[in-house]
């Protein structure tokens, strides 16, 4: 077997103190070590910078309860595709906020992709894209707090089960009883603007 094609290895590492309850993955045995730190720094940042927002968006400094989830959805192919969930509640508000943030990396080299890096230039994947995001929020009858005009360049999203799966936080355009609204969209629809050589053509072709 080749081994340079197999998912890499993860841990789980687990903080628990005082109110904060937070699980979240570590990339182990890379041969690159280099990259292997570049990797679980992302992971650290993102986990901080989660953890910062729910500190600015509910004004407060002190949560009564911090609990932090990941879900690893793409790992093959030297792609890592995975979730940060974290759940934080304030005293005095009504319900907690969750947030969901996704890191897509290429484990080869540890770079993070961004939304833009999977397409061709010129390409209007932003437009595209929301074309199929406006066509399911129609099927799906899915509440909106606005009318939906179009994802942002670098809109939120992960790669799971050969889709790309584009997602907004809560309030983002729907009410909060609808949570984070997620669209799953097949990579084989998006072929004709994959960037050619790029992170979709690698899931394309096997």
């Amino acid at each position: 077997m080749n081994t340079q094609i197999l998912p890499v290895s993860l841990q789980t590492n687990h903080v628990k103190e005082g109110n904060k309850d937070i699980y979240f993955p570590q990339v182990i045995h890379l041969k690159d070590k280099h990259v292997e730190r570049k990797i679980n720094q992302s992971i650290i940042n993102l986990l901080h910078s989660l953890i910062t927002w729910q500190k600015e968006q509910q004004g407060t400094n002190e949560f009564t309860e911090i609990i932090g989830q990941y879900e690893i959805k793409t790992n093959e192919r030297h792609i890592l595709s995975l979730n940060l969930t974290n759940y934080a509640y304030a005293e005095g508000f009504a319900h907690g906020l969750t947030v969901i943030k996704s890191l897509t990396f290429d484990t080869n080299t540890g770079n993070v992709y961004q939304l833009s890096d999977l397409f061709a230039p010129n390409s209007n994947y932003i437009q595209i894209l929301s074309r199929k995001v406006a066509a399911q929020i129609k099927e799906r009858q899915i509440p909106l707090l606005n009318s939906f005009n179009q994802i942002h360049p670098n809109q939120d999203f992960y790669l799971a089960d050969k889709s790309i799966v584009l997602y907004f936080q809560l309030y983002e355009i729907t009410p909060y009883y609808i949570g984070l609204p997620m669209f799953p969209i097949s990579i084989y629809e998006l072929e004709d603007i994959a960037k050619k050589d790029g992170l979709l053509t690698k899931l394309i072709a096997h």
